[in-house]
């Protein structure tokens, strides 16, 4: 069965041309193999599904400069409640684009870049990969991904798969959604929390050739340096035209290799981000 996952992988990568992202010569399955997506779906519907979303509403934990999100209840079943009027139930939501689990299109950081609305579709569904750092981060909340964590993992699971989606385990999401303890401030008012490391993110991108990463944090950079305003990390990701997940939850239920991740958003015109749905579909 993991062998049909995989050949479902290559019917929807297939065709990929070579470009900045980093695709390879189009990935098919042989002449000989080849089944159909009926074929593909039975197979998927079977393997169990984690959510690596969080709900969002007001309140929840954001960047210091954005506005707290709004509602207000335009119509509801009854007459009373609903601004307009009554009979169904819609809201009006005012809130951010990068707001609770949410994509990072290139543009959000690179004028010019591409927006939501432009990310392809074939970079949606991916192999997942998870860098399982977070008992390294109980014993250091500043840690920032190494490349002996890759390393390692490469040496359990092979190369790490171009195309792939690269996420790190922290657990920091088991601290939302606590805006203090997602911060982590200390009495100086420096927060604390993990990142990435350029090398690691050079690496993953012009080496490997992934698609995409996500974090459980608020930031891609590690909270030290946020709190001087520093966020050269995450302008590396969208300045080479690749999108990352911020705010990710549920890393410690999935396998570290051989789940597929299916990232999905909303599609606003020339969009500079927005909130998105995350899953995994476990081998």
């Amino acid at each position: 069965m993991r062998r049909c996952v995989v050949l479902l992988l290559a019917i929807v990568l297939s065709g990929c041309s070579n470009d900045e992202r980093g695709c390879d010569a189009p990935l098919a399955a042989p002449a000989s193999s080849q089944m159909s997506l009926a074929d593909a779906y039975a197979v998927i519907s079977t393997k169990k599904f984690v959510d690596l979303t969080h709900v969002f509403e007001p309140g929840i934990p954001h960047w210091k400069g954005f506005p707290n999100e709004t509602r207000e209840t335009l119509y509801w079943y009854e007459k009373g409640r609903g601004k307009l009027g009554d009979g169904f139930f819609a809201e009006s939501y005012t809130l951010v684009g990068q707001w609770g689990t949410h994509v990072d299109p290139p543009a959000h950081f690179a004028k010019g870049g591409r927006t939501v609305d432009q990310i392809d579709l074939k970079e949606m569904i991916l192999p997942l990969v998870v860098l399982d750092v977070h008992e390294k981060v109980e014993r250091n909340p500043d840690y920032t991904l190494t490349m002996q964590d890759i390393k390692d993992w490469e040496a359990r699971h092979g190369a790490v798969p171009a195309h792939a989606f690269v996420a790190m385990r922290t657990d920091w999401s088991k601290r939302w959604p606590d805006a203090e303890r997602m911060a982590n401030k200390d009495k100086a008012g420096v927060d604390h929390y993990p990142g990435w490391s350029l090398e690691t993110l050079r690496y993953l991108y012009e080496e490997r050739k992934i698609t995409a990463s996500g974090h459980e944090t608020t930031d891609t950079d590690p909270g030290i340096a946020t709190t001087k305003d520093d966020y050269s990390l995450e302008t590396y990701i969208l300045a080479h035209d690749h999108y990352q997940i911020e705010i990710l939850t549920n890393l410690d239920l999935v396998p570290e290799a051989g789940a597929l991740a299916v990232v999905t958003f909303a599609k606003p015109k020339g969009g500079s981000g927005f909130p998105a749905r995350v899953f995994a579909i476990l081998p």
